[in-house]
């Protein structure tokens, strides 16, 4: 089969399209007929390997295993085990090495895929829209009438962050670059903030909650953003040094939250089959929506990165595999 597949670390140069052996699925897992794999910034961070923590689970000198997380695809084969899912049966979820015709993927790591969402739509959903619902509701504990606060609104967990919170009952603010901010009032977000020219500090009240999506602003700034008791969450670590990335000012504020009266929070998002059927059947009853940037066959996936890192993106870019 034909797979994304690196040798070392870098640029988007160093993917390439390759045949590979099919997989097999092992105990607990199935094998999909790949559709559609969302891009997520997880990608960059394996192909990179930055930070260089991250190269401790990556791979010191190369990585472990191709990228890939989020897919929607068609059950081809059942390992041991495997109840919950048939061969034939269309589903989304999180699997590794994605970017491929076929790929592996534990079973209780999968949900049906809705017939109300095409599989480009079920791609975009696994991780993003995941991540965004463990950040606004079990994180930031987001509830009807808070006032929410999310930077990086137009990117592929920001632009659920925003539908997610308001789907909770919340006054929604965004903050996003000067030409997504028409992309990021279409979501539900009132004002959006364009971080180019606004001064965020000089916004009108406070929020109670303030979601940091892969942004850099100081501990301090963010907090004068805040409510006496408000909540800071941060998710993502993009930017900063090579070594510790973004991370670094979350373990900042893992430090410094217990002296605190507002809360300072961090964390990795875990996958769980009952968050992904709960986003699966949101965007289903059309409560969220997946925005869709483009789409990318297979062997344009260099190009798909570019573009991500670019940060030409609104929504989601999802790689194409075969219909």
């Amino acid at each position: 089969m034909k797979a994304v597949v690196q040798d070392e670390y870098g640029d988007a140069d160093v993917l390439e399209l390759r045949d590979v052996p099919d997989p097999v699925p092992g105990r607990g897992e199935v094998v999909l007929d790949v559709r559609a794999s969302g891009l997520d910034r997880g990608a960059w961070h394996l192909m990179t390997g930055r930070p260089l923590v991250g190269r401790v689970a990556m791979g010191v000198r190369r990585p472990r295993w191709p990228a890939g997380i989020e897919v929607a695809g068609v059950v081809s084969a059942v390992g041991e085990g495997v109840t919950q899912h048939a061969v034939g049966d269309e589903v989304l979820g999180a699997g590794t090495a994605t970017y491929a015709e076929r790929a592996r993927a534990k079973a209780k790591h999968l949900v049906p895929k809705p017939a109300e969402l095409t599989f480009v739509e079920a791609a975009a959903l696994p991780v993003s829209a995941v991540t965004a619902l463990q950040a606004v509701r079990d994180v930031g504990r987001v509830k009807a009438g808070d006032r929410v606060l999310v930077i990086g609104a137009s990117g592929g967990v920001g632009s659920y962050a925003v539908q997610l919170a308001r789907v909770l009952g919340a006054e929604v603010a965004g903050v996003c670059r000067t030409d997504k901010v028409d992309g990021v009032r279409a979501l539900g977000a009132d004002p959006v903030l364009d971080y180019v020219h606004d001064d965020l500090t000089r916004v009108d009240g406070r929020f109670d909650v303030v979601l940091d999506i892969g942004g850099l602003r100081s501990i301090s700034r963010l907090r004068r953003l805040l409510t006496p008791q408000g909540t800071l969450v941060f998710t993502g670590g993009e930017g900063g040094g090579r070594w510790l990335g973004g991370l670094e000012r979350q373990l900042i504020a893992l430090v410094r939250s217990p002296f605190l009266r507002q809360r300072l929070a961090s964390f990795i998002s875990v996958t769980k089959a009952d968050d992904l059927a709960t986003v699966a059947d949101l965007a289903a009853r059309g409560e969220i929506r997946p925005v869709i940037d483009s789409t990318y066959p297979l062997d344009a996936m260099p190009d798909a990165m570019r573009k991500l890192v670019r940060g030409d993106v609104l929504g989601k870019v999802v790689v194409t595999v075969s219909e």
